[in-house]
């Protein structure tokens, strides 16, 4: 199924660009930080986790390596022909319904800023809708200082750089962001919407969604572990 381009969101460079802007091929070459070890040590060994957004697979696999099984969802059929060894799923987040439920469903990526807040209502209940009884939604948020400290770069050891352009309101509490990613064989750009949250308009969005935090698990608040409410 070949998606429109979602309004706001644009990307350029080299291959395939998905309908939010990413890139597939430079998403084929970003490293992936730490984020495995802060998840296994929040979940249950052998979780069979549900992550939403799942790209080429660049947190898929380190987890599949230690472990885990997962199910990995996209909207983009060019990322998600990059993820091997799991069962993989075509589709928008907020559209999915799958008719089972996880010990984990994660939802990365900043995901939960979508500048469309019906966006975002559907992630979340799609989130809260596929987890089981007694299990955990991952959601990564944006820091602090996401959309205030810009512009910025930063070189990565690999010899590559990444910037926040720039950051800028677009009304409704909206903000249009632009990002830069400089190979030295390659250069792509990523423009996209994003709505800051700050920790209680955060809390308040998952409530809505029958969802509560369960604990922050790192200490800028940027990794969450949320719960369903005892009645949801």
């Amino acid at each position: 199924m070949r998606l429109n381009r979602r309004e706001g969101y644009e990307g350029t460079g080299p291959g395939a660009i998905t309908p939010d802007g990413c890139a597939v091929e430079l998403y084929s070459r970003l490293p992936i930080g730490d984020e495995p070890d802060i998840i296994a040590t929040a979940v249950p060994a052998g979780a069979h986790i549900l992550e939403l957004g799942s790209g080429v697979g660049r947190m898929t696999h380190p987890l599949l390596d230690r472990g885990f099984t997962v199910t990995a969802v996209d909207e983009s059929a060019e990322m998600l022909e990059r993820v091997r060894g799991t069962r993989t799923i075509c589709s928008p987040i907020e559209a999915l319904d799958l008719g089972e439920t996880f010990d984990v469903v994660m939802l990365a990526s900043f995901l939960v800023h979508a500048g469309d807040e019906e966006v975002r209502r559907g992630m979340l209940r799609t989130c809260a809708g596929h987890v089981a009884h007694g299990g955990c939604v991952l959601i990564q948020r944006e820091g602090a200082d996401y959309h205030a400290d810009v512009p910025r770069e930063r070189v990565d050891p690999s010899g590559f750089t990444i910037r926040i352009v720039s950051s800028e309101p677009v009304g409704d509490g909206v903000n249009s962001v632009h990002a830069e990613y400089e190979f030295p064989d390659a250069n792509w750009t990523q423009t996209f919407l994003a709505r800051p949250l700050s920790r209680e308009q955060f809390e308040e969005a998952l409530g809505e969604a029958e969802l509560r935090v369960d604990r922050y698990l790192t200490e800028d608040g940027v990794w969450v572990r949320a719960v369903k409410n005892p009645a949801g």
